[in-house]
């Protein structure tokens, strides 16, 4: 119900864009979030973003990564600048249930698209 794309393999420095798409359905209303989940770490809060698009970021990635939506074609993005080798990580796209910032919040994820960053 959610799919990511977009990750790579970059160098330090380089930027990406992930998108996440999903039907209206899934889409429609909902507060949507970016999750990572880096090597050997728990899953942790990158940006979330509203219906109306009020937005709030991860104090690790604030003024590098962007976090956007795309009301008409159902899609959620998030613009990733500055990339540093720490950036690596499995990034996923979730639909938040409740309020908060935890995983647990969020009721639907996606697969998860690779970012990997080279020094």
């Amino acid at each position: 119900q959610l799919k990511e794309s977009g990750g790579g393999l970059v160098q330090a420095g380089a930027s990406l864009n992930l998108s996440c798409t999903s039907s209206e359905d899934t889409f429609n209303r909902y507060t949507l979030g970016w999750f990572r989940q880096r090597p050997g770490k728990e899953r942790e809060f990158v940006a979330t973003i509203t219906w109306s698009s009020g937005t709030a970021v991860a104090g690790s990635v604030r003024g590098r990564f962007t976090i956007s939506r795309d009301n008409t074609k159902n899609t959620l993005y998030l613009q990733m600048n500055s990339l540093k080798p720490e950036d690596t990580a499995v990034y996923y796209c979730a639909r938040r249930r409740v309020p908060g910032q935890r995983p647990s919040a969020y009721d639907l994820w996606g697969q998860g698209t690779q970012v990997t960053v080279s020094s």
